[in-house]
Protein backbone atom coordinates (compact mmCIF):
# COMPACT_ATOMS: atom_id res chain seq x y z
CA UNK A 1 0.00 0.00 0.00
CA UNK A 2 1.35 3.35 -0.98
CA UNK A 3 1.57 5.97 1.38
CA UNK A 4 -0.76 8.67 1.65
CA UNK A 5 0.02 12.45 1.11
CA UNK A 6 -1.17 14.79 4.11
CA UNK A 7 -0.48 18.15 3.32
CA UNK A 8 0.51 20.45 6.65
CA UNK A 9 0.40 23.95 6.67
CA UNK A 10 1.26 26.65 9.22
CA UNK A 11 -1.78 28.54 10.19
CA UNK A 12 -0.56 30.90 13.43
CA UNK A 13 -4.14 32.23 13.86
CA UNK A 14 -7.15 32.79 12.24
CA UNK A 15 -8.65 35.14 9.67
CA UNK A 16 -10.09 34.59 6.70
CA UNK A 17 -6.97 35.78 4.51
CA UNK A 18 -5.05 33.59 6.42
CA UNK A 19 -7.11 30.68 5.80
CA UNK A 20 -7.95 31.08 2.43
CA UNK A 21 -3.90 31.20 1.53
CA UNK A 22 -3.38 28.33 3.80
CA UNK A 23 -6.33 25.97 2.08
CA UNK A 24 -5.52 27.22 -1.56
CA UNK A 25 -1.84 25.62 -0.66
CA UNK A 26 -3.55 22.33 0.95
CA UNK A 27 -5.98 21.86 -2.68
CA UNK A 28 -2.91 22.41 -4.69
CA UNK A 29 -0.93 20.14 -3.07
CA UNK A 30 -3.40 17.36 -3.43
CA UNK A 31 -4.52 18.41 -6.69
CA UNK A 32 -8.05 19.09 -6.17
CA UNK A 33 -8.64 21.15 -9.15
CA UNK A 34 -8.53 17.79 -11.05
CA UNK A 35 -11.63 16.42 -9.01
CA UNK A 36 -13.99 19.63 -9.02
CA UNK A 37 -15.57 21.42 -11.37
CA UNK A 38 -18.76 23.49 -12.46
CA UNK A 39 -20.60 20.21 -12.26
CA UNK A 40 -19.82 19.78 -8.46
CA UNK A 41 -22.05 19.06 -6.00
CA UNK A 42 -19.90 19.44 -3.00
CA UNK A 43 -20.88 19.52 0.99
CA UNK A 44 -18.85 21.07 3.02
CA UNK A 45 -19.21 19.19 6.74
CA UNK A 46 -17.84 20.96 9.83
CA UNK A 47 -17.80 20.07 13.32
CA UNK A 48 -20.74 21.84 14.93
CA UNK A 49 -21.20 19.89 18.45
CA UNK A 50 -23.10 22.70 19.82
CA UNK A 51 -24.19 26.05 20.33
CA UNK A 52 -21.10 27.74 21.16
CA UNK A 53 -18.71 30.48 20.29
CA UNK A 54 -15.85 29.71 18.17
CA UNK A 55 -13.15 31.16 20.60
CA UNK A 56 -14.40 28.36 22.45
CA UNK A 57 -12.53 25.92 20.17
CA UNK A 58 -15.10 23.51 20.45
CA UNK A 59 -16.63 23.47 17.14
CA UNK A 60 -14.25 24.30 13.55
CA UNK A 61 -13.88 27.49 13.12
CA UNK A 62 -15.46 29.77 10.72
CA UNK A 63 -12.84 30.83 8.82
CA UNK A 64 -11.68 27.09 7.70
CA UNK A 65 -15.15 26.53 6.80
CA UNK A 66 -15.20 29.92 4.98
CA UNK A 67 -11.69 28.96 3.13
CA UNK A 68 -13.17 25.54 1.90
CA UNK A 69 -15.98 26.81 -0.07
CA UNK A 70 -14.14 30.07 -1.41
CA UNK A 71 -11.27 28.03 -2.63
CA UNK A 72 -13.62 24.98 -4.26
CA UNK A 73 -15.85 28.03 -6.15
CA UNK A 74 -12.54 29.29 -7.52
CA UNK A 75 -12.14 25.97 -8.84
CA UNK A 76 -15.73 26.38 -10.59
CA UNK A 77 -17.58 24.85 -7.81
CA UNK A 78 -20.85 26.91 -7.85
CA UNK A 79 -23.44 24.43 -5.21
CA UNK A 80 -22.31 24.08 -2.19
CA UNK A 81 -23.69 23.33 1.03
CA UNK A 82 -23.02 23.71 4.67
CA UNK A 83 -24.21 20.75 6.78
CA UNK A 84 -23.80 19.32 9.91
CA UNK A 85 -25.94 17.04 12.36
CA UNK A 86 -24.74 18.34 15.73
CA UNK A 87 -25.97 16.96 19.18
CA UNK A 88 -29.55 17.16 20.35
CA UNK A 89 -32.47 17.46 18.18
CA UNK A 90 -32.39 17.65 14.44
CA UNK A 91 -34.59 20.67 13.74
CA UNK A 92 -35.09 24.11 12.13
CA UNK A 93 -34.88 26.14 15.06
CA UNK A 94 -31.77 23.62 16.84
CA UNK A 95 -29.90 24.27 13.32
CA UNK A 96 -30.29 27.91 13.32
CA UNK A 97 -29.51 28.21 16.41
CA UNK A 98 -25.88 26.22 15.94
CA UNK A 99 -25.17 28.20 12.82
CA UNK A 100 -25.14 31.34 14.24
CA UNK A 101 -23.66 30.94 17.18
CA UNK A 102 -20.86 28.69 15.59
CA UNK A 103 -20.36 31.84 12.80
CA UNK A 104 -22.24 30.00 10.17
CA UNK A 105 -24.44 32.35 8.93
CA UNK A 106 -22.04 34.71 8.12
CA UNK A 107 -19.94 32.24 5.89
CA UNK A 108 -23.02 31.36 4.16
CA UNK A 109 -24.26 35.23 3.68
CA UNK A 110 -20.06 36.58 2.82
CA UNK A 111 -19.98 33.18 0.01
CA UNK A 112 -23.03 32.51 -1.23
CA UNK A 113 -23.02 28.76 0.21
CA UNK A 114 -26.04 27.11 1.63
CA UNK A 115 -26.93 26.06 5.25
CA UNK A 116 -28.89 23.04 5.36
CA UNK A 117 -32.31 23.00 6.90
CA UNK A 118 -33.26 20.01 4.79
CA UNK A 119 -34.01 17.70 8.26
CA UNK A 120 -34.88 14.65 5.47
CA UNK A 121 -32.11 11.67 5.66
CA UNK A 122 -30.89 8.84 3.64
CA UNK A 123 -29.25 5.58 3.24
CA UNK A 124 -25.46 4.94 3.06
CA UNK A 125 -23.88 1.49 2.43
CA UNK A 126 -20.40 -0.13 3.33
CA UNK A 127 -20.82 -3.92 2.60
CA UNK A 128 -17.32 -4.50 4.45
CA UNK A 129 -18.65 -3.24 7.37
CA UNK A 130 -17.79 -4.93 10.45
CA UNK A 131 -20.56 -3.48 13.02
CA UNK A 132 -22.38 -1.79 10.79
CA UNK A 133 -22.87 -1.95 7.20
CA UNK A 134 -26.10 0.43 6.31
CA UNK A 135 -26.04 4.21 8.31
CA UNK A 136 -29.10 6.68 8.44
CA UNK A 137 -27.37 9.78 7.06
CA UNK A 138 -28.65 13.81 6.87
CA UNK A 139 -29.75 14.23 3.17
CA UNK A 140 -27.12 16.46 2.18
CA UNK A 141 -24.44 13.37 2.48
CA UNK A 142 -26.46 11.35 -0.36
CA UNK A 143 -27.15 13.91 -2.66
CA UNK A 144 -23.26 15.50 -2.95
CA UNK A 145 -20.77 13.94 -4.83
CA UNK A 146 -17.92 15.95 -3.34
CA UNK A 147 -17.65 15.95 0.67
CA UNK A 148 -14.97 17.84 2.40
CA UNK A 149 -14.91 16.87 5.92
CA UNK A 150 -13.65 19.84 7.87
CA UNK A 151 -12.71 18.50 11.24
CA UNK A 152 -11.72 20.17 14.59
CA UNK A 153 -8.49 18.70 16.30
CA UNK A 154 -9.99 17.88 19.68
CA UNK A 155 -9.34 15.47 22.36
CA UNK A 156 -12.06 13.34 23.41
CA UNK A 157 -13.34 11.34 26.26
CA UNK A 158 -14.16 8.03 24.72
CA UNK A 159 -12.49 7.94 21.37
CA UNK A 160 -9.01 9.72 22.72
CA UNK A 161 -8.81 12.32 20.10
CA UNK A 162 -11.96 13.85 17.19
CA UNK A 163 -10.48 14.45 14.05
CA UNK A 164 -11.37 13.50 10.35
CA UNK A 165 -13.02 9.33 11.11
CA UNK A 166 -15.17 11.42 14.55
CA UNK A 167 -16.32 14.08 12.43
CA UNK A 168 -18.22 11.76 10.45
CA UNK A 169 -20.49 10.85 13.72
CA UNK A 170 -22.21 14.39 12.94
CA UNK A 171 -23.47 12.36 9.20
CA UNK A 172 -26.20 10.67 11.53
CA UNK A 173 -29.37 12.64 11.90
CA UNK A 174 -29.89 13.85 15.43
CA UNK A 175 -31.01 11.67 18.00
CA UNK A 176 -29.69 8.80 16.29
CA UNK A 177 -26.30 9.31 17.57
CA UNK A 178 -27.04 8.05 21.01
CA UNK A 179 -28.67 4.81 19.87
CA UNK A 180 -25.86 4.17 18.31
CA UNK A 181 -23.92 4.80 21.91
CA UNK A 182 -26.40 2.58 23.13
CA UNK A 183 -25.54 -0.08 20.20
CA UNK A 184 -21.70 0.24 21.08
CA UNK A 185 -21.11 1.45 24.41
CA UNK A 186 -17.54 -0.08 24.13
CA UNK A 187 -14.58 1.96 22.87
CA UNK A 188 -13.86 -0.95 20.53
CA UNK A 189 -17.18 -1.33 19.39
CA UNK A 190 -17.55 2.41 18.79
CA UNK A 191 -14.57 2.86 17.27
CA UNK A 192 -15.46 -0.16 14.77
CA UNK A 193 -19.16 1.61 13.98
CA UNK A 194 -16.70 4.89 13.14
CA UNK A 195 -14.79 3.02 10.53
CA UNK A 196 -18.05 1.41 8.78
CA UNK A 197 -19.34 4.42 8.84
CA UNK A 198 -16.34 6.56 7.51
CA UNK A 199 -16.70 3.11 4.72
CA UNK A 200 -19.95 4.58 3.88
CA UNK A 201 -19.81 8.45 3.99
CA UNK A 202 -16.50 8.36 1.55
CA UNK A 203 -15.13 11.81 2.44
CA UNK A 204 -13.34 13.19 -0.81
CA UNK A 205 -11.05 15.26 1.41
CA UNK A 206 -10.19 16.12 5.33
CA UNK A 207 -9.46 19.24 6.42
CA UNK A 208 -8.42 19.85 9.60
CA UNK A 209 -8.75 22.90 12.31
CA UNK A 210 -5.68 22.66 14.45
CA UNK A 211 -4.68 26.09 14.54
CA UNK A 212 -6.30 26.49 18.28
CA UNK A 213 -7.17 22.86 19.43
CA UNK A 214 -8.71 21.33 22.58
CA UNK A 215 -6.69 19.08 24.87
CA UNK A 216 -8.14 17.61 28.16
CA UNK A 217 -11.30 16.47 28.54
CA UNK A 218 -12.63 17.26 25.59
CA UNK A 219 -14.34 17.58 23.01
CA UNK A 220 -16.38 20.56 25.07
CA UNK A 221 -14.78 20.56 28.22
CA UNK A 222 -11.47 20.31 27.44
CA UNK A 223 -9.00 23.52 27.62
CA UNK A 224 -7.93 25.42 24.53
CA UNK A 225 -4.63 24.55 22.71
CA UNK A 226 -2.50 27.03 20.37
CA UNK A 227 -1.14 24.99 17.90
CA UNK A 228 -1.55 27.43 14.69
CA UNK A 229 -1.59 24.58 12.14
CA UNK A 230 -3.82 23.19 9.39
CA UNK A 231 -3.92 19.40 7.82
CA UNK A 232 -5.33 18.08 4.99
CA UNK A 233 -5.64 14.94 2.90
CA UNK A 234 -7.47 12.41 0.83
CA UNK A 235 -7.60 9.42 3.40
CA UNK A 236 -8.86 10.10 6.98
CA UNK A 237 -7.07 7.31 8.63
CA UNK A 238 -3.65 9.05 7.37
CA UNK A 239 -4.95 12.53 8.50
CA UNK A 240 -5.79 10.92 12.06
CA UNK A 241 -2.33 9.24 12.28
CA UNK A 242 -0.93 13.04 11.91
CA UNK A 243 -2.78 14.19 14.28
CA UNK A 244 -1.86 11.22 16.95
CA UNK A 245 1.31 12.32 16.07
CA UNK A 246 0.82 15.77 16.34
CA UNK A 247 -0.76 15.53 20.04
CA UNK A 248 1.66 12.96 21.41
CA UNK A 249 -0.59 9.91 21.72
CA UNK A 250 0.59 6.29 20.30
CA UNK A 251 -1.60 5.12 17.34
CA UNK A 252 -2.09 1.98 19.33
CA UNK A 253 -3.79 3.90 22.00
CA UNK A 254 -6.58 5.54 20.00
CA UNK A 255 -8.66 2.81 18.68
CA UNK A 256 -10.12 4.08 15.59
CA UNK A 257 -6.13 4.64 14.05
CA UNK A 258 -5.14 1.37 15.41
CA UNK A 259 -8.06 -0.45 13.82
CA UNK A 260 -7.98 0.96 10.36
CA UNK A 261 -4.82 -0.20 10.40
CA UNK A 262 -5.65 -3.96 11.26
CA UNK A 263 -8.61 -3.53 9.37
CA UNK A 264 -6.38 -2.81 6.40
CA UNK A 265 -7.71 1.05 5.38
CA UNK A 266 -4.44 2.41 6.09
CA UNK A 267 -0.95 0.86 5.81
CA UNK A 268 0.73 3.74 8.12
CA UNK A 269 2.72 5.49 5.49
CA UNK A 270 2.60 8.86 5.52
CA UNK A 271 3.98 11.24 3.29
CA UNK A 272 4.10 14.49 4.24
CA UNK A 273 4.37 17.56 2.04
CA UNK A 274 4.06 21.59 3.09
CA UNK A 275 5.57 22.64 6.08
CA UNK A 276 5.82 19.10 7.15
CA UNK A 277 9.07 19.87 9.61
CA UNK A 278 5.81 21.84 12.27
CA UNK A 279 4.28 18.07 12.31
CA UNK A 280 5.87 17.72 15.83
CA UNK A 281 4.72 16.49 19.15
CA UNK A 282 2.97 19.43 21.22
CA UNK A 283 2.20 17.31 24.20
CA UNK A 284 -1.70 17.44 24.48
CA UNK A 285 -3.05 16.69 28.08
CA UNK A 286 -5.02 13.19 27.56
CA UNK A 287 -8.96 12.75 28.53
CA UNK A 288 -8.85 11.86 31.90
CA UNK A 289 -11.75 8.82 30.76
CA UNK A 290 -8.31 8.19 28.36
CA UNK A 291 -5.60 4.98 29.74
CA UNK A 292 -3.10 3.22 28.56
CA UNK A 293 -4.43 0.64 25.64
CA UNK A 294 -3.77 -1.82 28.05
CA UNK A 295 -5.66 -4.33 25.23
CA UNK A 296 -2.43 -3.45 22.84
CA UNK A 297 -0.92 -7.11 24.35
CA UNK A 298 -3.87 -9.04 25.24
CA UNK A 299 -4.78 -12.10 22.93
CA UNK A 300 -7.64 -11.47 20.79
CA UNK A 301 -9.82 -14.19 22.60
CA UNK A 302 -9.26 -12.55 25.96
CA UNK A 303 -9.83 -8.70 24.51
CA UNK A 304 -13.56 -9.15 25.50
CA UNK A 305 -13.71 -10.48 29.02
CA UNK A 306 -10.47 -8.16 29.74
CA UNK A 307 -11.90 -5.52 28.27
CA UNK A 308 -15.59 -6.05 31.00
CA UNK A 309 -13.19 -5.90 33.99
CA UNK A 310 -10.76 -2.58 33.11
CA UNK A 311 -14.59 -1.13 32.39
CA UNK A 312 -15.81 -2.11 35.20
CA UNK A 313 -13.41 -1.63 37.87
CA UNK A 314 -10.89 1.25 36.34
CA UNK A 315 -13.05 3.07 33.43
CA UNK A 316 -13.73 6.84 35.02
CA UNK A 317 -17.28 7.84 35.55
CA UNK A 318 -19.31 10.63 35.13
CA UNK A 319 -19.90 12.66 38.19
CA UNK A 320 -22.49 15.43 38.07
CA UNK A 321 -21.51 18.64 39.98
CA UNK A 322 -25.14 19.79 41.38
CA UNK A 323 -23.91 23.14 42.07
CA UNK A 324 -23.19 23.98 38.59
CA UNK A 325 -26.08 22.01 37.12
CA UNK A 326 -28.83 24.25 35.86
CA UNK A 327 -31.62 21.61 35.25
CA UNK A 328 -31.68 22.34 31.36
CA UNK A 329 -31.61 18.63 30.73
CA UNK A 330 -29.43 18.45 27.99
CA UNK A 331 -27.53 15.55 29.16
CA UNK A 332 -30.97 13.35 30.02
CA UNK A 333 -31.87 14.15 26.60
CA UNK A 334 -28.80 13.03 25.13
CA UNK A 335 -28.43 9.81 27.39
CA UNK A 336 -28.25 6.40 25.16
CA UNK A 337 -29.63 4.72 27.66
CA UNK A 338 -31.62 7.32 29.70
CA UNK A 339 -30.36 6.72 32.65
CA UNK A 340 -30.02 10.56 33.56
CA UNK A 341 -33.23 11.58 35.61
CA UNK A 342 -34.01 15.09 36.61
CA UNK A 343 -35.49 15.42 40.27
CA UNK A 344 -35.17 18.80 42.01
CA UNK A 345 -33.87 20.66 38.90
CA UNK A 346 -30.70 19.05 38.89
CA UNK A 347 -29.97 16.39 37.01
CA UNK A 348 -28.50 12.61 39.01
CA UNK A 349 -27.09 9.91 36.70
CA UNK A 350 -28.67 6.15 37.81
CA UNK A 351 -24.96 4.57 37.93
CA UNK A 352 -25.73 1.09 37.66
CA UNK A 353 -27.01 1.68 34.16
CA UNK A 354 -24.60 4.18 33.26
CA UNK A 355 -22.56 2.80 29.91
CA UNK A 356 -19.63 5.60 30.39
CA UNK A 357 -19.73 6.92 26.78
CA UNK A 358 -19.53 10.61 28.24
CA UNK A 359 -22.41 11.98 25.83
CA UNK A 360 -23.95 13.30 29.27
CA UNK A 361 -19.81 15.27 29.92
CA UNK A 362 -19.61 15.99 26.03
CA UNK A 363 -23.23 17.84 25.84
CA UNK A 364 -23.57 19.49 29.14
CA UNK A 365 -23.75 23.55 28.06
CA UNK A 366 -22.11 24.85 31.61
CA UNK A 367 -19.56 22.20 32.45
CA UNK A 368 -21.64 20.51 35.55
CA UNK A 369 -20.38 17.32 34.35
CA UNK A 370 -16.92 16.39 34.91
CA UNK A 371 -15.30 12.81 34.67
CA UNK A 372 -13.98 10.96 37.90
CA UNK A 373 -10.00 10.41 37.70
CA UNK A 374 -8.93 7.06 37.07
CA UNK A 375 -7.23 4.79 39.39
CA UNK A 376 -4.70 3.44 37.48
CA UNK A 377 -3.60 6.15 36.35
CA UNK A 378 -4.45 9.09 38.51
CA UNK A 379 -5.47 11.36 35.73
Amino acid sequence: MSAELVSVIKTPRYGREEAVAAVRRHFAALGVEEQVGPATRALVKPNLLMKRAPEGATTTHPDLVYAAVVCLQELGVWEIVIADSPGGPYTESALRGIYRACGMEEVARDTGARLNFDLGEGERENPAGVKAKKFAVIAPICRADFIVDVAKCKTHCMTTLSGGVKNLFGSIPGLQKPRMHYRFPETEDFSQMLLDLCGAVRPDLVLVDAVECMEGDGPSSGVKKQVGLTLCGRSPYAVDECLCRLMGFSPEQVATVRLARERGLFGGEVALTGDEGALQNRHFQRPRSSTVDFMAGVPAPLRRPARWVMRTLFTPRPLIDTAACVGCGKCAESCPPQTIVLEGGKARIQRERCIRCYCCHEMCPVGAIRVSKNILTKH
